[in-house]
């Protein structure tokens, strides 16, 4: 039983191993093809994340609207600190510039006027120095952090812990003494986006405000309980401040895990386009299947008609081609999915990225490969199955 099923198939291919193989790497191709990608938008969805959480977007961020000349102070952010769901809160003074180091070589700079809870919210992670404390903001003292980034542009090295910066802003110049250096995180937008995205400097709120002549605040940034419905917190936060400044609509919350949501979910989207791309290679690629198993039936006639005159029937001579298209299909599956993570742990290890193996899509390319191998299978066998014994035997 096992010879008739399995065996006599397996034969039937190894005698045109040449075509066979030929048809087993098309359909590896396009299996390959599909993981790569599948685990390329993983990684890229996992670094994005990543990179967006060390930006702080997890949270509610909270600036006063435009239009209501309200300014954001510690009032504020006493009132938003001390909301129920809000685990922590920053002000943020934001201030673009040039930022000079000690030779006079610039680079333009994202200013982050921050307090020393700002590394619980961004999730700053530190890699020499130390952080900003409460005395570097009670005290306006000149102490910065920098990110990795900003560190190798300006002097070529990661530790840069002692060495002074420069801020200009308002005719007022000021020097900075850098006592931290931050982990730029994946570093996925800036090796994207290139000089497009300014470094990332971390001063004392306190005095950048001496800098741009305010204390207020350009932003209150927050990191929330994890059981908290983010949007019903943001209602709450804008209503408290709203009866706090007695203006309707002077403030706007932007629910920031939700854009993160938004950017996680065009990245799948993404994902899921190149699959279907990748897919249709494997469609091709199952279409040769059929073309290799009408070649087999017409080379094998006289076989066919030996067979069934000495008995074996429609179903016995359908089947065992019908397995020898199974057998194709899933073994190029195999190969395809061995060869797919191969590239991929290859390409995440030289990347520096974790790869992330996508279950689901293996076991799809998995039953498409079958139900292929069956389906362009199927119009072959039956056509051998349908062979009179007398016309086979006689076209040979």
């Amino acid at each position: 039983m096992i010879d008739e099923f399995l065996i006599y198939p397996i034969k039937n291919l190894w005698r045109k191993k040449g075509r066979s193989m030929l048809t087993i790497i098309g359909i590896a191709i396009g299996v390959a093809s599909v993981i790569i990608i599948s685990c390329i938008g993983n990684c890229g969805t996992t670094a994005v994340n990543t990179e967006l959480d060390s930006l702080g977007m997890g949270g509610l961020t909270i600036s006063a609207d435009e239009s209501s000349q309200i300014s954001l102070s510690s009032e504020q952010l006493n009132i938003v600190s001390h909301t129920n769901g809000v685990a922590a809160a920053t002000p943020v003074a934001l201030l673009t510039t040039d930022v000079y180091n000690s030779v006079g070589k610039s680079e333009s700079s994202l200013i982050w006027g921050v307090d020393s809870t700002a590394k619980d919210i961004v999730s700053l992670e530190l890699m020499y120095g130390r952080f900003l404390n409460n005395s570097d903001i009670y005290s306006n003292t000149t102490n910065c952090m920098v990110d990795q980034t900003f560190a190798k542009k300006m002097y070529n090295k990661d530790n840069v812990t002692g060495r002074n910066i420069t801020i200009t802003c308002n005719g007022i110049t000021q020097d900075f003494t850098i006592v931290g250096v931050i982990k730029t995180g994946s570093g996925l937008l800036q090796n994207a986006m290139g000089t497009y995205l300014p470094n990332f400097v971390y001063a004392p709120y306190t005095t950048i405000g001496q800098l741009t002549g305010s204390q207020n605040y350009n932003q209150i940034i927050t990191r929330t309980d994890s059981d908290v419905n983010i949007d019903t917190l943001g209602e709450t936060v804008i209503r408290k401040l709203n009866t706090y400044s007695g203006i309707e609509d002077g403030y706007k919350v932007t629910n920031l895990a939700k854009q993160k949501e938004i950017l996680t979910n065009i990245l799948g989207i993404v994902t899921l386009i190149l699959s279907a791309v990748g897919a249709v290679s494997l469609i091709v690629a199952s279409l040769s299947i059929m073309t290799v198993m009408l070649v087999s039936v017409s080379e094998r006639k006289r076989e066919i008609g030996i067979k069934k005159s000495i008995g074996a029937t429609k179903y016995i001579i359908m089947r065992e081609f019908l397995v020898e298209a199974l057998l194709l299909s899933l073994a190029g599956c195999l190969i395809g999915i061995i060869l797919g993570l191969l590239i991929s742990f290859i390409g995440s290890k030289a990347l520096g990225y974790n790869i992330d193996i996508p279950y689901n899509i293996i076991l799809l390319t998995c039953v498409f490969s079958s139900l292929s191998g069956v389906i362009f299978g199927v119009y072959p066998a039956r056509k051998a199955s349908t062979m009179k014994p007398a016309e086979s035997l006689r076209s040979l």
